[in-house]
């Protein structure tokens, strides 16, 4: 098996809601959207964000988790500075996300901070120095 992930597939509550924070907040550009079913929307040169409805999630991989507390994941996302990192969280907090951590320098030498999206998934928004910082930046 290749070293690498094709899709991210997160449950999601509620397919426009979610295609309105990524598509018509964020400015992303969706690459599949069947409404009520699932939002997809290609975020590398061989990467797709899945946003699939939880009911017909759980009909095909099964019953969900559920409880308090966050999902145990994060998905990342890099930029080229510091202050780019303030620009994003910046721009997620107009875009209604709750709740949005600011960023701080973190003691492995990186300026990182959070916000969440529609179904509470954490985006962090990352500068990380060095080579491998950079190798994950387009």
């Amino acid at each position: 098996m290749d070293q690498r992930i094709s899709f991210v597939t997160l449950a999601v509550r509620d397919v426009q809601a979610s295609r309105e924070f990524y598509v018509d907040g964020l400015g992303w550009k969706e690459s599949l959207h069947v409404p009520d079913e699932v939002l997809m929307i290609q975020v590398g040169a061989h990467v797709v964000l899945s946003l699939w409805d939880r009911d017909q999630f759980q009909v095909e991989v099964g019953p969900i988790m559920s409880g308090e507390g966050v999902a145990p994941i994060t998905l990342a996302h890099n930029v080229a500075t510091p202050g780019d990192v303030d620009e994003v969280l910046a721009q997620a907090r107009n875009i209604g996300a709750h709740p949005v951590v600011p960023a701080q320098e973190r003691s492995w030498g990186g300026y990182t901070g959070y916000f969440a999206d529609p179904d509470g998934y954490r985006w962090e928004v990352a500068w990380n120095p060095g080579p491998l910082g950079e190798a994950v930046l387009p």
